[in-house]
């Protein structure tokens, strides 16, 4: 999938008790973490901290990340994050919506707090965030390679 052409990428790693976000430039070119949003995923308070994250920056896609088991299956868990990404459609229907395997990214994001010398509770509050932007990297490299593999004749 290409970048958005109207503005940046807004992760989101879903959770029950907290969901991550992160933010791409629509240059793909900063990848930031944001704050954590602390509550319930089925919140309505989740959808309005969205909200608050689109007046502060602009954003053309959400990416969602959909949790799947190690075979690829999708869990219950995957059917909650898509009643979410429902939800957030429904509510912003003019940002795209693409959805991101998530398999391993919180392992990834950990190791990636461990190797900065993050560790304990420090860590653990960076955690779905970091997640958020393995989510965003791999979304981006992944578009990148389609860019320079071009089309398939």
């Amino acid at each position: 999938m290409a970048l958005p052409r109207r503005g940046g990428i807004l992760a989101i790693d879903h959770g029950t008790k907290r969901t991550g976000l992160a933010y791409a430039d629509a240059l793909g070119i900063s990848l930031n973490t944001l704050p954590p949003f602390h509550g319930p995923g089925d919140s309505p308070a989740l959808l309005e901290a969205v909200r608050k994250q689109l007046d502060e920056r602009s954003v053309g896609l959400f990416l969602v990340g959909l949790p799947r088991n190690m075979d690829g299956s999708e869990g219950p868990r995957a059917q909650e994050v898509r009643a979410f990404a429902a939800r957030l459609a429904a509510r912003f229907p003019a940002v795209e919506l693409a959805f991101a395997d998530e398999r391993l990214s919180t392992k990834e994001a950990e190791e990636i707090l461990r190797e900065s010398g993050l560790h304990g509770e420090k860590a653990r509050s960076l955690r779905d965030s970091t997640s958020a932007v393995v989510l965003l990297r791999d979304h981006l490299r992944a578009s990148e390679r389609t860019r320079e593999d071009g089309p398939a004749c």
